[in-house]
């Protein structure tokens, strides 16, 4: 399977805790910090939740 990178872009200020959770699942903690997952529908709906927040890339 595929791997994502993902970016955490933008600040968890003014997010619901929901929101925060699920970005501290990813692994994301610090902006600009970036981590590689599986690409599976899992990590798509976390992505989805946190989508204004992070950037989505293929990994080579």
């Amino acid at each position: 399977m595929a791997n994502l990178k993902i970016t955490l872009v933008h600040g968890m200020c003014r997010t619901n805790q929901k929101q925060r959770a699920t970005a501290q699942s990813l692994g994301l903690r610090k902006i600009g910090q970036t981590v590689e997952r599986e690409d599976n529908s899992t990590t798509r709906g976390m992505i989805n939740v946190v989508r204004h927040l992070v950037k989505v890339e293929e990994a080579e």
